[in-house]
């Protein structure tokens, strides 16, 4: 039998992340220790008040059925109070909010609601792959919008050609920014939207990273600008807020016609949260211990700031971000970003991400993620001085 997968599938770029894999495996098989900078998952525990939470919730015997798609009315209404504390607008939970097996999920299937064959998809380069899986799975054309260090890392939509903005369909955003760590201010988001309000175009604002801020940072919502309702929808994340990658539990909100197509899509593709997770977070937006943000975000700015100035002393050129835990770095002369990379894993033992792994954009950068302790760190830049580049 001779076995064709879908040819959707060769639309993906090659997944360079497998090499290093594959590299980063061979090298601890010499017995290297392994220092990995490379993926955004966080060190630090989630919250005990949140994993206790966890614990009674489990014991539910109504928490071991199926969830329901949009999830609990608690959840979205607690969301939805979250979010008019720390943004200012009020959205309906019934209509306006939804619950998502974390924020990636939600991102992939909002292309499958609203994207149609040759819709064009304006895409952030570099940035997070899914808004281009999205995109070219459902028939999607893709604009990629350049977000060059002079600029801020800001997309350029004054630039967007006309046709191109008659014909697109989706304006995705990410601010503060995953992997440059770029912020923004409400007036990019006032000129975004009147860009798509113009345009008749849809825009998704991925918020994940607003609560991982330094030096008095507030990151702004999308809905703090008039006229977004209109056309826009944003996802947030309880991964990095409240240290849950591995919980799955997200939310949706905006435009209540948008978020019922993505609701649309959900019923029909997935069962829900686990409604005791769902009843965790809920703990966690509730805000129980309103201090340990405000710890972790002081742990990442010390790592930050110790990073920052250690690559700097071996003369690599990066800003110190006002949000995100990642940093964003020039490759030295004569490397590209890949092949900085490899030598860096291999010769020094430390794993970092290629730019060029978040699309063409991202040649001539790599990332640093600051989700090990400040020991680790040090360590990372001590073997990579030793590289004499």
């Amino acid at each position: 039998m001779q076995i064709k997968t879908a040819t959707r599938l060769t639309l993906l770029p090659p997944y360079l992340f497998a090499e290093l894999d594959r590299l980063k495996k061979e090298v601890q098989a010499k017995g290297v220790d392994v220092i990995s900078l490379g993926i955004g998952d966080p060190d630090l525990p989630t919250p005990q008040h949140i994993v206790d939470s966890l614990k009674r919730a489990a014991t539910k015997p109504e928490n071991h059925r199926y969830p329901d798609y949009e999830g609990l009315e608690t959840f979205r209404r607690t969301a939805a109070q979250w979010y008019a504390r720390r943004f200012g607008p009020e959205f309906d939970p019934a209509r306006e909010v939804c619950a998502l097996i974390g924020s990636k999920e939600g991102i992939a299937n909002f292309s499958t609601a609203v994207v149609d064959p040759g819709d064009i998809v304006l895409i952030p380069d570099p940035g997070y792959p899914v808004y281009y899986s999205g995109c070219v799975f459902n028939g999607g054309e893709p604009y990629f919008l350049v977000l060059k260090k002079a600029s801020g890392f800001l997309p350029d939509l004054d630039g967007i050609p006309e046709e191109v903005a008659r014909r697109a369909k989706l304006l995705w955003l990410n601010y503060p920014n995953n992997p440059t760590g770029a912020t923004v201010d409400r007036s990019f988001f006032e000129k975004a939207v009147k860009f798509c309000l113009r345009n008749n175009v849809i825009l998704a604002h991925d918020n994940a990273y607003s609560e991982i801020a330094y030096d008095g940072y507030r990151a702004p919502s999308v809905f703090e600008v008039e006229g977004a309702r209109e056309c826009a929808v944003e996802f947030h994340s309880l991964s990095k807020t409240f240290s849950m990658t591995g919980w799955r539990v997200g939310f949706v909100l905006g435009n209540a016609q948008l978020v019922g197509a993505l609701g649309k899509v959900k019923t029909n593709f997935d069962s829900g949260v686990f409604q005791a997770v769902q009843e965790a977070a809920i703990t966690g937006l509730e805000g129980g211990d309103g201090d340990k943000l405000a710890e972790y975000c002081a742990v990442y700015k010390e790592r930050r700031d110790l990073l920052v100035g250690a690559l700097r002393a071996i003369g690599l050129v990066c800003a110190a971000p006002r949000a995100t835990f990642y940093i964003w770095a020039e490759v030295p002369k004569g490397y590209s970003s890949v092949s900085f990379t490899e030598r860096v894993l291999k010769e020094a033992g430390v794993v970092i991400t290629p730019g060029s792994g978040f699309g063409k954009g991202g040649e001539g950068f790599v990332r640093f993620s600051l989700t090990v302790p400040s020991e680790r760190l040090s360590e990372a830049v001590a073997r990579i001085k030793a590289l004499r580049l």
